[in-house]
């Protein structure tokens, strides 16, 4: 089946496609998608900024009530877009209908903050004088989504810019377009008016960069890989666009000694192996006192090697494929590089199938210096790093370029305040995988993970919208 962009309100075709494959069964083909260039941007933004001011100044009860709908149709066919998901991007078929559901729960969620986007009356220094404060749309926002949570992020990024009046245009991963496609869909049942949402499928280098570089584009948001992100980051400064950008994470999960290691490795093996460690939220550092390391590292290794590696559609499965060839290569090359480094590579096998399947690698003997340790691998691979004790592990835990996610396994409230505030990082977790996090609170991090205003929550609102102070002498 063929799918086309999503361009003012009508379906448009492009004699180029791209196929889209299961990575979990090369043989399934799941669609043939349009792959446009910076023509059909173009195409989208004019279309978005003829849509711009009737969106801006509508109903805040229209706005709500095209979230609420398109919230309602994802839950209305929640096992149909997460069976779709987890064919598309290789996640179990539990995970693929929760994403599913947690896309849901975010429009709903903006389409209450389309009510409550409130400003303030200040009294001014001067007498006679009125100050009013009022929050408006920034305009057309750019949309650039990553292939990991393919329905997602491009929800969390969307609902917001759409709650608060800006209109979209949006390019989702070439790995996993087919999720976009469906939210696309979606919002056109909804009554989304036309030109307000833009669906632009095709190649970063093209697609991508024409977003980024249009001068009717007000802001660009952005999920993806460092590089490419602060390259973002560059070009919008230099256009005086409002940028907000998501990037890798090498996130540290500690374990001391008076943790329960039941807790601790369920916490371990969540965060570095669920949804095939294609987090940038994963605990790809593991980070463990001298007195537990050994007993930890023995249970670890057992537990991922029990993981079971399979179809994502099948309910056995806990572990899907990796998202593409390009990508199991990747993972491959640095457990090379582990070994090589002085690492006791534990698993990280190939599965069966005709699928990218690989298992679980736990990383011995690692330390922080290594580039295993340094560098966001993005797969099922998890260095375990020894350290005599908290101080150091903190330390430890600390010192990386990102800060997106950061934990701690812990019986001792001390240790685990003392974590809470010293941890350099957007997000803290006690007791918990450093991956999951709830949809109504911020998300991003600090340093090399993230640039920008947060997103989700109420916060989205200091991306989405921007200040207009008035003075008023009546």
């Amino acid at each position: 089946m063929d799918f086309a962009h999503y361009i003012g309100g009508n379906w448009v075709a492009d004699s180029d496609v791209t196929t889209n494959r299961n990575p979990a069964n090369q043989d399934d083909v799941i669609g043939t998608y349009a792959r446009g260039g910076a023509g059909r941007v173009d195409e989208a933004v004019a279309a978005a900024m003829a849509a711009q001011d009737d969106w801006a100044h509508a109903s805040p009860q229209l706005r709500h009530d095209v979230l609420e709908r398109a919230g309602a149709l994802i839950v209305a066919r929640k096992d149909e877009i997460g069976r779709l998901l987890a064919r598309e991007e290789g996640k179990t078929l539990a995970e693929a209908v929760g994403e599913t559901l947690r896309a849901s729960q975010v429009f709903k969620f903006f389409a209450g903050e389309a009510l409550r986007n409130t400003g303030d009356a200040i009294a001014s220094v001067r007498p006679g004088v009125e100050v009013m404060i009022e929050r408006e749309p920034v305009g057309v926002i750019g949309l650039i989504t990553p292939w990991n949570f393919p329905i997602a992020i491009p929800a969390w990024k969307l609902a917001p810019a759409l709650a608060f009046g800006n209109t979209v245009v949006m390019k989702p991963a070439e790995l996993t377009p087919g999720c976009a496609w469906e939210l696309a869909k979606i919002l056109d049942e909804a009554g989304c008016p036309a030109g307000v949402f833009n669906l632009v499928m095709g190649p970063g280098s093209q697609v991508g960069a024409r977003i980024v570089e249009h001068p009717d584009i007000a802001a660009v948001s952005f999920t993806g890989s460092v590089a490419t992100g602060r390259q973002v980051a560059v070009d919008c400064a230099a256009k005086g666009k409002k940028v907000q950008l998501e990037m890798g994470g090498k996130n540290p999960m500690v374990v001391v000694d008076d943790a329960d290691l039941d807790v601790a490795v369920g916490a371990a093996l969540n965060g570095a192996f669920f949804s095939t460690g294609q987090r940038c939220t994963a605990s790809s550092r593991l980070i463990v006192t001298e007195g537990v390391h050994d007993a930890f590292l023995d249970k670890l290794t057992a537990a991922a090697a029990d993981l079971v590696v399979g179809d994502p559609l099948d309910a056995a499965t806990q572990i899907g494929p990796v998202v593409d060839k390009g990508q199991l290569d990747q993972n491959l090359s640095y457990l090379s590089l582990a070994a090589e480094e002085g690492c006791d590579v534990r698993g990280g096998g190939l599965g069966n199938g005709n699928g990218f399947f690989m298992h679980p690698a736990v990383l011995a003997g690692a330390t922080n210096s290594m580039r295993v340790s340094r560098e966001e691998i993005f797969g099922p691979i998890a260095s375990v790093i020894k350290v005599a004790n908290y101080d150091e592990a903190l330390a430890v835990a600390n010192d990386t370029e990102f800060g997106l996610s950061s934990g701690i396994c812990t019986s001792s409230l001390k240790l685990a305040s003392h974590f809470r505030k010293h941890a350099k990082a957007g997000m803290v977790m006690v007791n918990l995988p450093t991956a999951g996090v709830d949809y109504h609170v911020p998300f991003g991090g600090r340093k090399g993970s993230s640039y920008g205003p947060r997103e989700q929550g109420s916060y989205a609102r200091e991306f989405y919208t921007t200040v207009k102070t008035s003075y008023v002498a009546p």
